[in-house]
């Protein structure tokens, strides 16, 4: 009787390679126990394909057709990528609009078509229109991120619903995300490349209009019971709804456990200025430049990419568990040190010192991936906690949108910066002063640490007091979206 765990232990001892394989089955297989299979299969459409693959392929494939077809500074390119995510900014509309206003008693599926239908058109007209004007273009990836972020909207709702009634499960659920995003992006980065030498820029757009397609056929699917009440529902008791669930956010947002972290995530944010357009008009120019070609520039980031998931690996198997101010503190201070790297190499370059090029590029995205990603987890993991039940769709959204008003910041700012240095399409020479004063913000960041909360990841942070929208007539939970575990399971 005593003898078969000692086997099975000696197994997994001598077949270490067996074990790797079988335990992401494993844990897929636990998740899909407790949680609904859909709403897993939910995320790998959205973040793999959506995120992951498109978003990374859409990051590539742009910065060359704004560099080669369109003819732009880099620069004015920074702050065309800031207004990509003016869509994400609007998360929390999106979330309004499926909480409270349902179209032919379905508050989902109608929107996951909707967000399909603006990618597809979008992505159509880029790719197959010739000399479209810059504001014309700029209007259809607009059109592109608008589609990610609507489709976006409904699964972070269930992420968070599913957090807080099973919180065992909440890191997994994070942890889940990033593989699907990480090995998305590293296929997406992979490809984007060989697309871009072969097709040209405007051609590889085209490529864009797969996760719309995917997203409809997803709302046209996917199962939703169509809630009592929600048919006849009339207009005034929808804008009912829309101002309970203002109040909640606000009443939620008011709390200091809900309002520090945030501002904590929207200041550390804003004060990573990027200068990524900068870097990328040098990687590429054959004079001023390393002219690294279009396939390694798809391989520097699909590296990225596999940092980015080794990053998720060493959270999600050994610091998931840590309290998440230390765990934010270390991670930002690695993430700033590794930054110091990308400076190395831009003077090492200026300088003529001759050290392989490839190997500071690598070196420095390999490490500022994987301590970005073990900086940014901890974070996402507290963000679906803050969300009270009923309001956890739109609550979430809110909480990105501040993320992303950061991110619009960050990329507006290293934009201005790129300006104000003179770094254009063919003078690089102030690029390493643009690098160092990215990376001194980097360490301003560290004393906003203590807004974060000093608790784990298994602890409660909101008051157990219920929000407005728990105490509706049952809409809420009359809703029976596939994605969401129909009998959620609250132990693990």
């Amino acid at each position: 009787m005593s003898t078969q765990p000692d086997q099975t232990t000696t197994n997994k001892t001598r077949n270490p390679f067996i074990s790797i394989l079988t335990q992401p089955i494993e844990w897929l297989t636990m998740l899909t126990h407790h949680l609904n299979p859909s709403f897993i299969a939910g995320i790998f459409l959205i973040y793999g394909i959506g995120q992951g693959f498109s978003g990374s392929f859409f990051k590539l494939v742009s910065d060359y057709y704004w560099k080669d077809i369109q003819k732009i500074q880099p620069s004015t390119v920074q702050l065309y990528v800031g207004i990509y995510f003016i869509p994400w900014i609007l998360k929390p509309i999106w979330g309004i609009l499926t909480d409270a206003f349902p179209l032919w008693g379905y508050r989902r599926r109608p929107y996951f078509i909707l967000a399909g239908v603006l990618g597809l058109v979008s992505a159509a007209v880029v790719a197959l229109r010739g000399n479209l004007a810059a504001v014309t273009a700029l209007m259809c990836f607009l059109g592109v991120s608008a589609s990610l972020a609507i489709a976006d909207v409904t699964i972070d709702a269930c992420i968070a619903r599913n957090s807080i009634e099973v919180p065992g499960l909440a890191p997994d659920l994070q942890s889940l995300c990033g593989f699907c995003s990480g090995s998305g992006a590293l296929i997406g980065y992979l490809v984007s490349g060989f697309f871009v030498h072969h097709l040209g820029p405007q051609g590889s757009l085209g490529l864009m209009a797969v996760f719309p397609a995917l997203t409809i056929v997803l709302g046209c699917v996917i199962y939703e019971k169509k809630a009592t009440g929600l048919h006849n529902e009339k207009k005034q008791g929808a804008m009912e709804n829309a101002g309970m669930t203002i109040r909640s956010m606000y009443k939620t947002i008011k709390y200091p456990q809900a309002w520090k972290p945030s501002l904590y995530m929207f200041l550390s944010l804003s004060l990573n200025v990027t200068t990524h357009e900068g870097h990328f008009y040098w990687y590429t120019d054959s004079k001023a430049g390393p002219a690294f070609s279009q396939e390694f520039v798809g391989v520097i980031y699909a590296i990225g990419a596999v940092a980015s998931i080794i990053g998720v690996l060493i959270y999600h198997k050994y610091l998931k568990n840590y309290t998440f101010r230390n765990l934010v503190f270390y991670a930002q201070l690695l993430y700033a040190i590794s930054g110091v790297l990308d400076l190395i190499f831009v003077l090492r370059w200026n300088l003529k010192i001759g050290i392989p090029d490839y190997f500071f590029v690598v070196l420095e995205e390999t490490a500022v991936r994987i301590t970005g990603k073990i900086r940014w987890m901890p974070m996402m993991v507290l963000s679906a906690k803050l969300c009270p039940l009923g309001i956890e769709g739109t609550f979430f959204a809110l909480l990105m949108c501040i993320d992303s008003i950061g991110m619009l910041i960050s990329k507006w700012g290293g934009g201005l910066l790129l300006r104000v240095l003179h770094i254009t399409r063919s003078d690089f020479n102030n690029l390493w002063l643009a690098v160092l004063i990215r990376d001194i913000l980097r360490f301003v960041t560290l004393v906003l640490v203590f807004l974060v909360p000093n608790v784990g990841p298994y602890e409660g942070l909101l008051p157990s007091d219920g929000c407005e929208m728990d105490k509706r007539d049952g809409n809420v939970d009359e809703e029976t979206l596939e994605l969401v575990p129909i009998n959620p399971k609250a132990e693990v």
